[in-house]
């Protein structure tokens, strides 16, 4: 009888966790819309509980503060972009090949992600210290791990003469102008956007035989 009451118990933890981090999710992605739409100083916590659905007091057994969304924000989209590059830049794939597959990567989550990504890449000067000089460091060493693939490229001959931190700060800044396209009425589809904006950015790149 007791092993079966343990079973139990264990169970509705467990249905309880699930539960709680699906509500989670759900702040996380209802936050992701309004700091995008209205920005983060713009949008209270009362703001946040009527687009979830809640009592503003009940929010707060979710999470603690509006702070603490914006780190769970930035660093999920920070984590995701740092392993893909690590795992492309570890492959066997040439400079080229490389370059293509972080753009690519970098353009999808921008469409699929977008609230997320778009917080993240704006609103990340709102986080307070630690995260901020954590975040700031984050951002920084992906540039420079992005360049130093496009360096590696040069040395190879692969790729031609070019200053390797521009080039990269060029195309970010390129793929950042997809929020246009989705505040267009009359866009070319995803699919397009994506093979256009990577025959653009890599054939600049390409050493010229």
């Amino acid at each position: 009888m007791q092993a079966l009451q343990a079973v139990l118990l264990s169970l509705s933890m467990a249905k309880a966790q699930r539960k709680k981090a699906s509500k989670k999710g759900l702040i996380l992605r209802k936050a992701s819309a309004m700091f995008r739409e209205k920005g983060f100083a713009a949008t209270s916590m009362r703001d946040l509980a009527e687009a979830v659905g809640i009592e503003a007091a009940s929010l707060y057994n979710h999470i603690r503060s509006k702070n603490e969304i914006l780190e769970a924000i930035c660093f999920d989209v920070a984590n995701i972009f740092n392993t893909n590059i690590e795992m492309t830049d570890g492959s066997n794939l040439n400079t080229i090949a490389k370059i293509e597959s972080l753009l690519r990567f970098h353009i999808r989550q921008m469409i699929e992600n977008y609230e997320e990504v778009y917080v993240s890449d704006r609103e990340w000067k709102h986080l307070d210290e630690p995260y901020l000089s954590n975040f700031q460091l984050q951002r920084r060493n992906y540039r420079k791990r992005f360049a130093s693939i496009i360096e590696t490229g040069i040395a190879r001959n692969e790729i031609r003469k070019i200053d390797a931190p521009t080039a990269v700060l060029i195309m970010l800044h390129a793929v950042s102008g997809i929020e246009s396209w989705h505040r267009s009425k009359a866009k070319i589809s995803a699919q397009e956007l994506e093979d256009n904006m990577v025959m653009i950015m890599t054939d600049g790149l390409r050493k010229q035989s």
